[in-house]
């Protein structure tokens, strides 16, 4: 049976579906990883990796390099959501998707109709940002419109984003949220992850459902346990199927 057929007849036999999504799912909305954009190795950065510039240590010791880095290369306002998006949140809307877990920060998933309550954002939203020291909240905007750094307005303190940094946990409610729908769905739909970096990637790990579909254009060291791979871009699968 062809792929894109057997994808739609798991979708329409299925009324306990997951999506787990990753960087993929985002970029034909334009934004593309982080870590193959172009001209990431640039003097202004340093010559620095993007994964330093990005963490924990980088952000609390050169806040500078750090808001130069992440305003130029991880946040995308103009972007919007793509077949992808549009068609997990009609899926949910018929009762069929219960949950989506992505490892994106952009905020499309609730743009193109998702539940927000039924997001489950594991590596947090550029859209939500708190003062480290009144926890005073700021939106995108006041982000962007600052020059350089942002500091809280109420008490002048750092303001950080609600995105979880290399050497960082992972938020333990998210996780354990991801972890209860992908244990009790009947079909788990990977896509745009190379299910490579944990904790994230060891969630697939919890799924004892009937069809597990991974669609990716690159191999996943979970093709093998997969009842259907796909190698094309989700958006193309979605705007199929759907």
């Amino acid at each position: 049976m062809d792929k894109i057929k057997k994808l739609k007849k798991i979708i329409e036999e299925s009324n306990n579906i997951v999506f787990f999504g990753g960087a993929g799912v985002s970029t034909a909305s334009g934004i593309p990883d982080f870590r193959s954009s172009s001209g990431l190795y640039q003097e202004k950065y340093k010559n620095l990796r993007p994964e330093y510039i990005i963490s924990h240590s980088c952000f609390m010791k050169d806040p500078e390099l750090f808001y130069a880095f992440y305003k130029e290369k991880m946040i995308f306002p103009e972007a919007k959501p793509n077949y992808a998006h549009i068609a997990l949140a009609k899926l949910e809307k018929e009762g069929k998707l219960k949950a989506v877990i992505t490892q994106n920060i952009d905020n499309l998933h609730q743009m193109a109709g998702s539940s927000p309550s039924k997001v489950v954002e594991l590596h947090g939203s550029v859209y939500r940002n708190k003062c480290m020291k009144c926890k005073e909240k700021y939106d995108l905007a006041y982000i962007l419109d600052a020059k350089g750094v942002p500091y809280c307005k109420k008490c002048g303190g750092l303001v950080k984003p609600e995105v979880v940094l290399y050497e960082e946990p992972l938020n333990n409610y998210d996780l354990e949220r991801a972890i209860n729908y992908i244990a009790s769905c009947d079909t788990l739909i990977v896509a745009g992850t190379s299910l490579t970096v944990n904790p994230a990637a060891g969630l697939v790990q919890f799924f004892r459902g009937i069809n597990f579909v991974i669609i990716n254009l690159s191999e996943t060291p979970y093709d093998f346990l997969a009842t259907l791979v796909i190698k094309e871009p989700i958006d193309k699968v979605f705007e199929k199927v759907i």
